[in-house]
């Protein structure tokens, strides 16, 4: 059997960082085979300058809104991108797919092996199918209306089923990698998610429980300070958004607790929960995960390929919280609570570029006190657990695949080696 032999001034298991001295062995295909000492190595090790690292894993991303890039302006506010969003309706399909099949491209050379995926339409689908990157697809149900539950969670279903659909046919059919793809791990996996807190209502939340029992699942969390207020007080700019689509939200009344506190008890069933942005989370929102899942009141489910089934991720999308916001999560009351952390890269209408590494780097401008291996460990085996992967993917163990990066210190130039 040929062999790959990889060495670097560094390498980066998933977990732990070598230092020099070591070479990475794979076969040909990528297969993780073993990490040896250089001076048993032999010929024919290929010298990397930098780091190597196993694939990012992107945990956060709407592939379905690439050709959305550039249109909305920075530092609106999320209420406003919310509404842009809703408001841009008129592209054509050639558009859309074009620009899906563009961002992926994107993504694959700038080291992503897999993807949280949201989804509210089937339009990723084609894309998907030719396997060259793993997804897991979060199908986005959206109503704030009780009344409309039943309705909204079927057109989520019904998307959800051509998904699934198209999973089935997918090992069956010829992929560009379909080494990739062997034996039980397929190129994508489905489960139905709530958007967000303010635009979930409660029964359409416990319908999607229900659903995605087992599963990994995601919202989008506290990504704005009118999220909060909105469930504090009542008081939000999320009115204006409801008032210019003509929503009736009279029914509504606020908890008087922050949105996360509020909608949790909702969503107990999970395999694993991803809390996207977490921009304005705060330590009593921590704690309060914390004591839920502590006193039993989270009762995920107990069989589950997902790893630590009582397990609240919490996944930090920087440039699009700067993009939108202009602020950054309180990252380091995440790591002082021992939150388990993942990254993405949220969508090019709320990001330049689909890229982890550049996630990192303006984590390290901004928090440069974060040691890079605790990042890149977020960047990879947190990500692959999160979206239940780490069977194959997120760290240098044996059998694995992967894949191989390379990049410089200060985290801008990068190589997929496989």
């Amino acid at each position: 059997m040929a062999f790959k032999k990889f060495t670097a001034d560094n390498i980066f298991t998933g977990t732990t960082m070598l230092g020099a001295g070591q070479v990475l062995i794979t076969t040909e295909d990528g297969t993780i085979e073993a990490i040896i000492q250089l001076s048993d190595a032999g010929d024919d090790v290929q010298q990397q300058p930098g780091i190597l690292s196993p694939g990012f894993i992107n945990c956060h991303c709407h592939l379905e809104l690439s050709h959305m890039k550039g249109l909305i302006p920075e530092h609106t506010g999320l209420v406003d991108f919310v509404i842009t969003v809703m408001q841009q309706r008129g592209f054509s399909e050639e558009v859309i797919y074009g620009a899906i099949e563009k961002a992926e491209e994107e993504m694959y050379y700038n080291g992503i092996v897999a993807v949280g995926d949201i989804c509210n339409t089937a339009h990723t689908i084609t894309q998907k199918q030719k396997g060259r990157l793993h997804y897991h697809n979060f199908i986005e149900a959206t109503g704030f209306v009780p009344a409309f539950a039943q309705k909204r969670f079927e057109q989520a279903e019904g998307v959800w089923k051509q998904f699934t659909s198209e999973e089935l046919k997918v090992k069956s059919e010829k992929l560009e990698q379909p080494e990739l793809f062997t034996s039980h791990f397929s190129p994508f996996t489905s489960s139905i998610v709530p958007h967000a807190p303010y635009s979930t209502s409660p029964e359409l939340m416990r319908l999607i429980n229900k659903h995605s029992a087992g599963k990994a699942i995601t919202t989008h969390n506290q990504e704005t300070r009118e999220e909060n207020s909105f469930f504090l007080t009542g008081e939000s700019g999320f009115r204006k958004l409801f008032n210019l689509f003509n929503i009736d939200i009279s029914f509504f009344q606020p908890s008087g607790k922050t949105s996360l506190q509020t909608y949790l008890p909702e969503l107990n069933k999970a395999g694993k929960l991803i809390l996207v942005h977490n921009t304005f989370t705060s330590r009593d929102d921590i704690a309060f995960v914390k004591h839920e899942m502590r006193n039993g009141k989270l009762q995920m489910a107990e069989s589950t390929s997902l790893g630590d089934v009582r397990s609240t991720v919490f996944c930090l999308c920087p440039n699009a919280n700067l993009y939108i916001e202009n602020t950054l999560p309180p990252v380091d009351i995440l790591r002082n609570n021992n939150c388990e952390i993942v990254l993405g890269t949220d969508s090019l209408a709320s990001n330049n570029m689909l890229c982890i590494l550049r996630e990192m780097k303006t984590l390290r401008k901004h928090l440069p006190h974060i040691p890079l291996a605790e990042m890149l460990q977020w960047a990879t085996l947190n990500g692959a657990k999160a979206l239940g992967m780490d069977n194959k993917l997120g760290s240098f163990e044996k059998g694995k695949m992967p894949g191989v990066l390379s990049f410089n210190q200060n985290l801008d130039e990068l190589k997929r080696l496989i």
